[in-house]
């Protein structure tokens, strides 16, 4: 009988139905730890930002916040999420590259510790609004180093046509960002942001990162007399979805931003002072499980689908990215595979497939399939396509578990509807 944060799988599917998402809090924890244990320097302040698109919740808030960590949002839902669990404004991160006056002028009610500012028109609505506070905002402003990780083109967010940030190609339109922040005595500008990409496994790619970043620091000092505090590297780090995989050990590549940092520093002399890092999929990605039930299952002449009763609605990723996934079926894992499967959910929607191929004991109807590694990017991005309501979301810790997010009813779904006059 599996276990998922010592709670045995069917007893978390019998109090809690399917699909249910559940979270191993030790496992999640574990990784924290490491985290804080390796992203330190003598040298430096290091600060390590939980990126909560990956799963924003008032619970996940609440554990990241309790080991020390920021929080990185992106959205007036993220921010207002992030207040409600309590966490200090000031250790929270407002990213974006297309942020609302609302979402700006509740920030800096709000007190908001660091804004990201992502393009110039957004420094120079930034600046109008920052006149009218009587606090100071920290100010980062993102870069794009134009630097391409190995990834899938849809997550690589450090090329040159990327959306987010301004090229450090476009030396003038970068400068005069700079500048214009620098106008508002409100505006505390402490230096740059980057982030080329998700599911990095090269470290060496973030080598360049940082070579790149502190060269072009070194040209703003000596050319424009501007001069930064505080460098973000973004986030990107890896988890593993199936064997295939091989992330970087943590300790690796901490090691190998830190030891780079530092090599830079000691050559350009910057004035850095704040290295902070981003993980949001690798904080949480491999402490998550989505539970199934198995259907019907059906034979084509080149396929054997075995269908759930989830799908795209509440993990997009596998349509959207052709993201990889293992899976075993409960109380079978140590089974001999009858034969290779494709999991399809019940979406009407022909790409509407989990797994494209798994190997598999034989399935029964009401089985229990069991996804791994789903903790990153599957609640977070799901929807009612299909008027399918959002499943559950558990949290399972030293054989106990609790309800973080109750599963929706389709009267609550249908709720914002209005009748026809």
């Amino acid at each position: 009988m599996s276990r998922i944060g010592g709670v045995p799988v069917r007893e978390l599917v019998s109090a809690c139905g399917t699909p249910l998402v559940v979270y191993d809090v030790d496992v999640m924890k574990a990784k924290l730890q490491e985290y804080r244990d390796h992203f330190v320097s003598d040298r430096f302040k290091t600060g390590v930002v939980y990126a909560s698109k990956a799963f924003s919740c008032k619970a996940m808030i609440r554990i990241v916040d309790s080991f020390g960590f920021l929080v990185d949002v992106v959205s007036l839902g993220e921010m207002v999420t992030a207040l409600l669990a309590g966490i200090d404004p000031s250790r929270i991160i407002f990213h974006g590259n297309n942020k609302s006056e609302e979402e700006i002028e509740y920030a800096l009610e709000k007190k908001i510790g660091t804004i990201v500012c992502d393009n110039l028109m957004e420094a120079m609505m930034l600046e109008e609004k920052a006149r009218y506070i009587d606090h100071p905002v920290h100010v980062l402003l993102r870069v794009n180093p134009g630097i391409e990780a190995h990834t899938h083109k849809y997550i690589v967010t450090g090329h040159i046509d990327s959306k987010f940030g301004i090229s450090l190609l476009d030396e003038s339109r970068l400068v005069h960002a700079i500048m214009v922040l620098r106008e508002n005595p409100n505006i505390c500008f402490d230096g740059l942001h980057a982030h080329i990409g998700s599911q990095i496994f090269e470290k060496q790619a973030f080598v360049e990162e940082i070579r790149t970043l502190f060269s072009y620091m070194n040209k703003m000092k000596e050319r424009y007399g501007i001069t930064c505090n505080t460098l973000d590297l973004g986030g990107g780090f890896a988890a593993r979805y199936t064997n295939e995989d091989a992330p970087i050990p943590l300790a690796e590549v901490c090691e190998a931003i830190l030891t780079t940092a530092q090599e830079e520093e000691d050559k350009y002399q910057t004035g850095i002072e704040r290295i902070w890092i981003e993980p949001g999929r690798s904080l949480c990605a491999e402490a998550g499980y989505n539970l199934y039930s198995i259907g019907f299952t059906k034979k084509t002449p080149n396929k054997t689908y075995l269908f759930v009763n989830g799908g795209m609605s509440d993990n997009i990723r596998p349509a959207l990215y052709q993201a990889k996934y293992d899976a075993y079926i409960e109380g079978r894992e140590n089974d001999a595979p009858e034969g290779t499967f494709t999991i399809a959910g019940k979406c009407c929607e022909s790409g509407d497939i989990l797994i494209e191929s798994i190997d598999l004991p034989k399935a029964h109807y009401g089985d229990i399939l069991v996804m791994k590694t789903t903790g990153a990017y599957g609640y977070a991005m799901a929807s009612h396509y299909n008027k399918l309501p959002l499943p559950a979301v558990v949290f399972a810790e030293s054989g106990k578990f609790r309800t973080v997010i109750r599963r929706e009813s389709i009267e609550h779904m249908i709720s914002l509807e209005e009748d026809e006059l």
